[in-house]
């Protein structure tokens, strides 16, 4: 079976970047290394190819009400111009995916959903429409670029006719000389500073060009999902299919903040979330960090005095704490920072302590001050 391409794919190639077989999807993994990429986000620029991403428009007079009954976050609180992470649940309260929900008009929401759960994301949207409101894919001809790292603003500002350095984290500004729904927003998945541009095939090519070829002052350099994965996990992003799923509730994955458990509308798992937030969980998403040893693989067990209490879901080796790190879901009672417990790689246990998320933390104050 063949896999999908970006229309950016034949860019990649030129790179001569080590392609890999991401759900579905034949996508860059890296072009130099992992390592000198993910260092390079957090010093400099990297752009990211992340087409493969849903795009989905609702609108209507009934969308906000529609995307309210559906999402846990209260969307009546989201002004136009304005981006919502939240989270869709199934009637026992499990995830069904985590997105992105960007505002740009009163009856027109942009819904950004992971590639692996596109379609049934978009078939429980369409099954759950009421009254006045659609749902439409538009990925098909589109595109969506991250453009992340200190330097970005500077270099989007320079490159584009629209507000750049104004907007706010989280917020979405429309693109007009590159048509109806082209927009950009201050949103990304690195946990630093950053933009995602949403634009049509033939607009992402160019600036997928443009972009690179200020390398020589800003260090724009490509970026493929192998450093990606690294730079999320360091700052405590959570990747759905691996850290969280259908099985797994907002409050369990560390996500409760993201619920509005008070709000007016009866969305989708609320009387499983209001009688787990009265009674507590019994597992829960953790940091975990190793003063020296293997890097922690999604599946390891975690144990306590010899007993499994849990597994690891996500491990990379963090740059920034030059050691190796990872989340997994532990029993409650071993939740709290500074527990100590062992995990299993390769048959081998190792001392892990369970730590504060995330590992690493945007430090806005030297943002603030760098210069290109």
């Amino acid at each position: 079976m063949s896999l999908n391409r970006t229309a950016l794919y034949q860019k990649h190639r030129d790179l001569n970047a080590k392609m890999t077989d991401f759900n579905g999807w034949e996508m860059p993994l890296y072009y130099t290394s992992i390592l000198e990429e993910h260092q390079n986000v957090r010093e400099h620029l990297g752009v990211f190819d992340t087409s493969h991403m849903g795009q989905f428009v609702v609108e209507g007079n009934d969308a906000q009400s529609f995307l309210n009954r559906l999402m846990v976050s209260d969307v009546t609180q989201v002004p136009v111009g304005r981006a919502c992470y939240t989270l869709m649940l199934n009637e026992r309260g499990g995830i069904i995916d985590d997105l992105i929900i960007y505002r740009l008009g009163e009856t027109v929401f942009m819904v950004v959903v992971n590639c692996g759960t596109r379609a049934g994301d978009l078939e429980w949207m369409q099954q759950h429409v009421q009254g006045d409101v659609s749902v439409k894919d538009i990925s098909q001809g589109r595109s969506l670029l991250a453009v992340q790292g200190p330097n970005a603003d500077r270099v989007l500002e320079q490159l584009l006719d629209t507000k750049v350095s104004g907007l706010g984290r989280f917020e979405v500004a429309p693109i007009r000389t590159m048509g109806s729904m082209s927009c950009i927003a201050r949103t990304g998945y690195t946990g630093g500073d950053g933009f995602e541009l949403f634009v049509p095939d033939k607009d992402a090519m160019k600036l997928w060009d443009m972009i690179l070829n200020t390398a020589d002052i800003s260090g724009a350099a490509p970026t493929g999902l192998g450093a990606r994965d690294t730079l999320r996990l360091e700052a405590g992003l959570r990747l759905y299919g691996s850290d969280m799923d259908q099985d797994t509730t907002p409050y369990e994955a560390g996500l409760g903040w993201t619920v509005a458990i008070q709000k007016e509308a009866e969305f989708i798992g609320k009387s499983v979330l209001v009688k787990q937030k009265e009674q507590g969980v019994k597992r829960k998403l953790v940091g975990l960090q190793l003063d020296r040893g293997p890097v922690p693989r999604h599946g390891c067990a975690l144990l306590k005095d010899d007993r499994t209490i849990g597994t690891i879901t996500s491990g990379t080796f963090s740059p920034a704490l030059k050691r190796p790190v990872g989340m997994g879901y532990v029993e409650t009672e071993y939740a709290t920072p500074g527990t100590v417990l062992s995990v299993e790689v390769r048959n081998q246990k190792h001392a892990v302590e369970v730590v504060k998320l995330p590992f690493w933390k945007l430090n806005t104050a030297k943002l603030e001050t760098k210069t290109l």
